[in-house]
């Protein structure tokens, strides 16, 4: 079959487990993906190119506002159990392909986004290695008494949520003290792989094929060293990052109370809504934070585009996000580097209103 043929069937493969999948159908969702292996589909595109897409697909709507939290959880779960079937219609790597070694796949301690690594020890295992695939929120500690008891040749560390940046830095410099390079990708890392460089990682690959090809030739070349420093990021010194992260119960509560006086719609929200309101004031802080870590203010202006993205998209006014700046500012007058990052970020969002009619007191 030519290649524009295959294309083409992978594409209607797709959109009928997009369908299946998004309505909530997992029967019919397992048996396309069984048929389709049945039928000969490449391992690789099927899980890569089909149900991976498929995933992405699901963030996408979420973000959108096109489909509920609920359904995207529920999306998501049959993605899981859709790769698990396919794992177990594998009878073995392709015939005389050679053992390729031994190597551990987790998601770093409090990253729960465990599908994309997911995708990536499937795709290891069709390419012939032998992978212990830990999962989502792997504590340290545990990742190392494991590495211990298996010596692999690698690691390779998963995250999506540019937050667990220092907690992927502290298992990276643990992994790499016992002489084992360490392979980092997801999200969280830039698109460039600029967080990965920063905190000396010993490769970084944009996405699960990169991974494997970067694996297959050997991390050749690492900086493994047997006592890297965690402190090795100068602009630590400021302390900057260290009081935000600490003191931020503090700051959420005070910005709360202080957007609820400046902010008057804000005083009919019901207990739900003013919930919501101090999550999203506590992913603010968390990001500001990672942002200090990394010493990068595009990090939290990312952030912040994408929240007044999907504030929009669920009809809530991009601008209070720009007044919730404003009150944490007010808070860091006396750290320099979140203020700059602050009015960075400030400066891409729209201003709120004022005169007659403003919501605001300003």
């Amino acid at each position: 079959m030519a290649a524009g043929a295959v294309d083409t069937t992978l594409r209607g493969l797709s959109d009928r487990l997009w369908t299946a999948v998004i309505g909530r159908d997992e029967p019919a969702a397992l048996r396309l993906v069984a048929e389709a292996a049945d039928a000969g589909a490449d391992g690789e595109a099927l899980l890569l190119d089909v149900v991976a897409g498929v995933q992405h697909r699901v963030g996408t709507e979420w973000a959108a506002n096109r489909i509920t939290v609920a359904e995207e959880h529920a999306a998501s779960a049959i993605t899981d159990r859709v790769i698990a079937a396919l794992a177990q219609h594998r009878s073995g790597p392709p015939p005389g392909s050679p053992g390729r070694g031994r190597v551990t796949v987790a998601c770093v301690d409090g990253e729960w986004h465990a599908l994309p690594a997911r995708f990536l020890a499937e795709l290891l295992t069709l390419r012939g290695w032998q992978v212990d695939f830990l999962g989502a929120r792997t504590p340290t500690p545990r990742l190392i008494a494991h590495l211990h008891g298996t010596n692999p040749a690698a690691v390779l560390l998963s995250v999506s949520i540019p937050t667990h940046l220092p907690t992927a830095h502290q298992a990276v410099t643990a992994v790499q003290s016992l002489g084992i390079p360490v392979m980092v990708g997801g999200a969280a890392f830039g698109a460039d792989g600029r967080y990965a460089r920063l905190i000396q990682a010993d490769a970084w690959a944009p996405d699960a094929r990169a991974a494997a090809d970067l694996l297959a030739g050997g991390l050749t070349g690492h900086r493994t060293r047997q006592r890297q420093q965690i402190d090795d990021l100068p602009h630590l010194a400021d302390q900057e990052y260290t009081f935000i992260r600490r003191s931020r119960a503090v700051l959420v509560r005070q910005s709360l109370a202080a957007l609820e006086d400046r902010w008057p719609a804000m005083r009919s929200y019901s207990t739900a809504q003013r919930e919501r309101t101090a999550e999203d004031l506590a992913h603010i802080v968390d990001f500001l934070a990672t942002a200090l870590y990394v010493d990068d203010a595009a990090l939290f202006t990312t952030f912040t585009t994408w929240t007044a993205d999907i504030l929009t998209a669920r009809r809530v006014p991009a601008a209070s996000l720009r007044l919730g700046l404003d009150i944490l500012a007010d808070q860091l007058h006396d750290y320099p580097r979140a203020l700059g990052f602050l009015g960075a970020a400030r400066d891409t969002l729209p201003a709120m209103p004022t005169g007659p009619g403003s919501e605001v007191d300003a």
